[in-house]
């Protein structure tokens, strides 16, 4: 058989001459494998045996096979891949690489054969494209069937759900309506405005309703609380952020007003969400304000009037023979039982009474609680106290709140006056705490305990330019111990007034 007329043939129908001669795993081979096969076959057999029957078949015999073949490739599309359009390609390159004589010229008769095989090839593959594209007709119309088998029951499916989703917003429908009837009838409210009042409630419990306050506690972290009773750590006290801090420049003393959050489960304190007023000020002039280690102390040149009436012969006394101004340090020296508890209680109430614009503070260190609760009775005044049943570290804490709190008061320009009973027993408390510096004096007292307690003392003074700190002590004569003694004449020297009081005038009820 001639290679011509088995080129010009179609694939199908070279597969079926190669059945027909017994060539086995046909779908294997391309056209190209399958010419040459075929003419092997033909070259080894001594007669045309084999194609005779192909040539002299009738038409029905190649239409029974063409259907053989069709039902073949629908369980066969996996392994019968008809030759790409890379292939093709990549054959025509490798036909139209010429190939070259010794001398690098093209003989002029091989080329000539190579026109006529590029023709060929240009044949061979427009026929093979033929072949994929009537592969793939077929798998479209299999895909065709699949999808037609399919569809139906898709359909069926979706208008159930379809269905299923139109009678439940149906049933939603209609409980909402009922909802909404039946709110309206209760709260007299539209539906849409009970939507936003729980929008609005929900969104308001982030902040708490009622602004929180209290004087601020700077950690040695950063961080810092709101202590809200007597200066010291409680349930009720508020978490100020460092960046709060920094921001509005914050020290410990200051008495901050603002929003508090709501805590959250895993919280255990509220938090600052935005601060109102420090110190009764604008928050930007705490920024602003001079230190008070740099503020300038003065002698005291406005004086503090103490007598309210003619009755009280104790403060018009002391408006006689020592009286009080502001910015003064001034200690009450009195043996136990004389009546100095009841002489600052007078002197509170007559500040208060006379200058409601001074800031009055009454401390009380290791008294007893019953006195505590006549002191908040009897005067109008704060009152900050550690009794006797806490530990001296408690005593010192409260002391330095209240001295830091004094002192943020002063740097905001206002008259401050401190009211402490009594400045003997800080001293103890001071002595007991501090870490010992290998000296001590007579009656068991350490000279380093000495020093914070002269610092609260000497804390006092007359500002100038507005503001001052007035401190009135008392301290304990006569009570048997030489400590006490030894404490009073450190302190002796460093106040600039002092009043003596007489136990043998507190027998005959002059007080």
């Amino acid at each position: 058989m001639e290679e011509v007329n088995l080129r010009s043939k179609k694939l199908k129908d070279l597969r079926y001459i190669a059945k027909v001669m017994g060539i086995k795993s046909i779908t294997k081979y391309r056209k190209n494998e399958l010419i040459e096969k075929i003419l092997e076959l033909g070259r080894h057999a001594p007669d045309d045996s084999y194609i005779k029957p192909a040539e002299e078949e009738p038409e029905k015999a190649v239409q029974k096979s063409l259907k053989e073949e069709k039902d073949d490739k629908t369980a066969e599309i996996t392994v019968d891949t008809p030759e790409t359009e890379a292939d093709v390609t990549q054959h025509e390159k490798e036909v139209e690489e010429p190939k070259r004589t010794k001398r690098g010229r093209p003989s002029k008769v091989k080329e000539e054969d190579k026109v006529v095989e590029k023709v060929e090839d240009v044949k061979v593959a427009a026929e093979e494209k033929e072949d994929i594209v009537e592969s793939k007709d077929e798998k479209d119309e299999i895909k065709d069937k699949v999808v037609e088998i399919e569809e139906p029951a898709k359909e069926t499916e979706e208008s159930k759900k379809t269905e299923d989703k139109k009678t439940e917003k149906k049933e939603h429908s209609k409980e909402a309506k009922e909802e909404k009837k039946t709110g309206e009838k209760l709260t007299g409210k539209t539906y849409d405005q009970q939507r936003r009042d729980g929008w609005n409630s929900s969104f308001e419990k982030i902040e708490s309703d009622d602004p929180v306050e209290g004087v601020l506690e700077v950690l040695p972290d950063g961080y810092g609380f709101l202590r809200s009773e007597n200066y010291l750590p409680g349930s009720k006290d508020i978490y100020v952020s460092p960046s709060q801090i920094r921001r509005f420049s914050l020290k410990t003393g200051d008495k901050v007003r603002g929003k508090g959050r709501i805590p959250k489960e895993s919280e255990k304190f509220q938090a600052l969400l935005y601060v109102q007023s420090v110190n009764g000020d604008p928050p930007d002039f705490a920024s602003r304000r001079t230190p008070f280690e740099y503020l300038t102390p003065i002698y005291p040149n406005k004086r503090i009037t103490l007598e309210t009436s003619q009755k009280e012969l104790s403060t018009r006394l002391i408006d006689l023979i020592a009286p009080i101004g502001k910015g003064q340090r001034g200690m009450i020296v009195s043996p136990p039982k004389a009546g100095k508890t009841i002489l600052l209680q007078k002197i509170a109430n007559s500040i208060t009474t006379n200058y409601p614009e001074i800031e009055l503070i009454v401390l009380l260190i290791d008294e007893r609680p019953e006195e505590v609760t006549d002191m908040q009775r009897s005067i109008r005044g704060e009152v900050v106290y550690s009794t006797f049943d806490k530990v001296p570290e408690n005593h010192i804490k409260v002391a330095e709140m209240v001295l830091d709190r004094a002192q943020r008061l002063v740097e905001h320009k206002k008259d401050v006056v401190i009211l402490l009973d009594s400045i003997t027993r800080l001293a103890r408390a001071y002595n007991l705490t501090i870490p010992p510096t290998g000296r001590t004096l007579s009656g068991g007292l350490d000279p380093g305990a000495l020093h914070s307690p002269k610092r609260f003392f000497g804390s006092a003074r007359n500002i100038e330019f507005g503001g001052s700190l007035t401190i009135i002590a008392t301290a304990l004569v006569d009570t048997g111990s030489r400590m006490d003694d030894v404490i009073y004449e450190e302190f002796k020297g460093t106040g600039n007034m002092e009043i003596h009081l007489d136990r043998k005038l507190y027998t005959f009820k002059f007080f």
